[in-house]
């Protein structure tokens, strides 16, 4: 990992930090064949009404109180009609977490997915 990107600078602004975890965990996720969308949280979409542009919607990230290096991730999934859920939320978690350890140097402690709805095939 090149020093610019080590996890010591990127971990000094909480929020930030935040939104660049939660970028990385969405795209993650929106990859996996069956995830039609990821809802965003209720003050997520105030924010958006508000025009605050928000990075991750549909993505919860929180810091470990005894490690800035440590991270969970919470998944609001919507899923296609006709997969079967509970591989598509194992493929998500899976995803998730290499990608987030993966680009930012963090350790994802715990991705869990919660699935909002399920929509059928247009």
């Amino acid at each position: 990992m090149p020093d610019n990107l080590s996890p010591e600078s990127i971990k000094g602004d909480r929020s930030m930090t935040q939104g660049f975890v939660a970028q990385y965990a969405s795209e993650a996720a929106l990859q996996i064949d069956g995830v039609v969308s990821l809802v965003p949280s209720f003050a997520v979409a105030l924010k958006e009404k508000a025009g605050v542009v928000h990075e991750g919607k549909g993505i919860r990230v929180v810091f470990s109180d005894t490690d800035d290096n440590t991270v969970s991730i919470t998944v609001y999934p919507v899923i296609s009609y006709g997969k079967i859920i509970p591989e598509v939320a194992w493929l998500v978690q899976e995803r998730v977490k290499h990608d987030v350890e993966r680009f930012t140097g963090l350790t994802v402690e715990s991705v869990d997915v919660y699935v909002c709805g399920v929509k059928e095939k247009e």
